[in-house]
């Protein structure tokens, strides 16, 4: 099922809602695509973003059954893709936030970790449990989880797939803080109340 993205702009930040049938927000190739070509010109009339996503999910990361097609060639233009999108977010112009509803794992936490905060909703559940299923992130998680919130708890995050909550991620520095509605957090972060026009819908 493909995921597209909304934009929903405010009089001072851009809110960019993943939005999939399944609710899971998967970020298949085409998604990864559209996203870097969109932030890209985002950034070139730069205002705050938020990166969101729905109730229950924010990303469950990669669509795996895409990555298992790859060939070795593929999958290494597959890796400088999705860290090509990673490094557009991290050097957005402007302050860029993740308001982290539900599941945000693999590549999905990727996303989170290139924005420059984050907040989570009670429900929120950061994970990289690739190593369970013997895969690991090409998509910059291995530098900047370390760096964000050390070495100890990376290894946990990383190599033992171990989860973390809403709490828990606040505890160890992982989010920034907790809010019921991250979006309604953000937007108070950046002093945006009023939608300044109908969102648009991109594939």
């Amino acid at each position: 099922m493909p995921t597209t993205f909304q934009l929903d702009p405010h009089d001072r930040a851009i809110i960019l809602r993943l939005h999939s049938p399944d609710g899971t927000n998967l970020l298949t190739r085409a998604c990864v695509l559209a996203l870097t070509e969109e932030i890209t010109r985002l950034a070139a009339t730069p205002r705050p973003l938020i990166l969101a996503g729905g109730k229950n999910f924010f990303s469950a990361g990669a669509d795996l059954h895409e990555v298992a097609a790859l060939t070795a060639p593929e999958a290494l233009a597959f890796a400088r893709l999705g860290q090509s999108l990673m490094n557009a977010i991290a050097r957005f112009p402007a302050p860029v936030c993740a308001a982290v509803a539900g599941y945000c794992m693999g590549g999905g936490l990727d996303l989170a970790l290139a924005a420059h905060s984050r907040i989570a909703a009670p429900n929120a559940i950061f994970g990289h449990r690739g190593a369970a299923l013997g895969l690991i992130t090409g998509w910059g998680g291995t530098q900047r989880l370390p760096r964000l919130i050390g070495r100890a708890h990376a290894l946990q995050m990383l190599v033992g797939a171990e989860t973390k909550n809403a709490t828990q991620a606040v505890s160890i520095g992982l989010a920034d803080r907790l809010a019921d509605d991250p979006v309604a957090g953000a937007l108070e972060r950046f002093g945006s109340t009023q939608p300044a026009g109908p969102p648009s819908r991109f594939v």
